[in-house]
């Protein structure tokens, strides 16, 4: 049994992360520029703002100034509401187009090894390498996917017990421990600069 996630640190929010893989994804792509645990809130409000739902199908159709508007309505699901909210339509638009609306085929669609499922997550829009190699760490100390081949394909994301990203937040303990890491490594990026 998985356990329970505790990113966003607020319990409908976690809870929906925990259900919908579309969440979950959607929380990926907006965390930048923000703190992690406000970034995956944002699939909660979009949830409570499309009638206690989150559907593929319903994003990827929406008019998108509709859609929009509802990214930005406060609180907005993003500091850069606007632009993020066009990007989470247009990631399901990839999802319905290329997997069938199946937001988890992009893990499990034919029993991929980690290399492939790291292709298939810098494929989607608004994942780079980074972001593809974080959410592969998160699918799999986090919800039990596993691929042969993951750790190598997370790089240094799939390593055992670390403190480094969105992947390793358990508690708020670790959020803290997360968030303590980012801050030397930028310290140590600026210091080598």
């Amino acid at each position: 049994m998985t356990p329970k996630l505790c990113i966003a640190q607020d319990p409908e929010a976690d809870a929906l992360l925990d259900e919908s893989p579309l969440a979950l994804l959607i929380g990926m792509l907006l965390d930048q520029q923000i703190q992690m645990e406000i970034a995956f809130r944002g699939p909660y409000k979009l949830y409570t703002r499309l009638g206690n739902k989150l559907d593929v199908h319903e994003i990827a159709d929406y008019e998108t100034e509709a859609f929009v508007e509802l990214a930005v309505t406060p609180p907005a699901i993003h500091r850069y509401g606007g632009s993020m909210g066009k990007r989470v339509q247009v990631l399901c638009q990839f999802i319905v187009e290329k997997y069938d609306g199946d937001t988890a085929a992009i893990w499990t669609r034919g029993g991929p090894g980690g290399a492939e499922v790291l292709k298939r997550l810098k494929e989607l829009p608004g994942f780079g390498e980074q972001k593809a190699k974080i959410f592969l760490a998160l699918l799999a100390k986090q919800r039990g996917v596993t691929p042969r081949g993951w750790r190598e394909a997370a790089g240094d994301y799939g390593l055992k017990n670390s403190r480094r990203s969105v992947a390793d937040v358990t508690s708020a303990t670790s959020l803290g421990e997360v968030r303590e890491f980012k801050k030397a490594a930028k310290l140590a990026a600026k210091g080598t600069a």
